[in-house]
């Protein structure tokens, strides 16, 4: 009899399993661009916010670059001053523009919101990122990028989101999500290049957020 029920039974394990596994994944707030679209389609111009490494930029090589030459083997360049300095002002020729960055900037530039970037990367006394994204998202009279800088325990993103009154602020790290959720504000999850650097991949709408479909590229 168990010889006779066995397939049976790992037969339902295995349809268990699936249902698990199906569960688990709509339980992510999956959007499109037209979701977005459409939930802002009534809504008044408003200021939005977007990080800038894995969100709008695939900017790893410059971030390869800086390890192989400050740091082989560690993070430990990511905290020299010296790294900063040329990722600011010039490594980012080497840096992609995301597709899906360039769709919804396009979408809301459409709309005449403010568009701002804040990044948790260094300050340096120069920088050239604003130029680099005005120039690749055809932006006029950008607003100058916004450096927090980073510091573990700390999310220096609050405040500018907070006083700039951004209404959605779109991040592919969990900082980034959590920042506007302190906020009050709307936080909607990028998805991180597969080849991105910046390591581990945080998992997708484990805050509870909304995550962009297809918005690894």
């Amino acid at each position: 009899m168990r010889t006779q029920n066995a397939p049976r039974l790992l037969l339902l394990l295995i349809i268990l399993f699936a249902c698990e596994k199906v569960e688990q994944k709509d339980e992510i707030r999956w959007v499109s661009l037209e979701d977005i679209s459409a939930s802002i389609k009534e809504a008044p111009p408003m200021a939005v916010g977007f990080d800038v490494d894995d969100t709008v930029l695939f900017s790893s090589p410059g971030f390869h670059y800086g390890q192989w030459k400050y740091s082989p083997g560690s993070d430990d360049y990511m905290k020299k001053i010296e790294f900063w300095s040329e990722m600011n002002n010039g490594l980012d020729k080497y840096s992609i523009p995301k597709h899906c960055a360039e769709k919804l900037i396009a979408l809301h530039k459409e709309r005449g919101d403010t568009i701002y970037f804040i990044t948790a990367r260094t300050e340096t006394e120069t920088e050239t990122v604003t130029d680099y994204l005005a120039e690749v998202f055809a932006l006029e009279n950008p607003n100058k990028v916004i450096f927090t800088g980073y510091k573990h325990g700390e999310n220096y993103k609050i405040k500018p989101i907070k006083d700039l009154n951004i209404q959605i602020y779109y991040g592919d790290s969990d900082t980034d999500i959590e920042a506007a959720q302190a906020s009050g504000k709307r936080g909607i999850r990028i998805m991180r290049s597969e080849n991105s650097t910046y390591r581990p991949h945080p998992r997708y709408g484990a805050l509870g957020e909304e995550v962009l479909i297809d918005s690894g590229y």
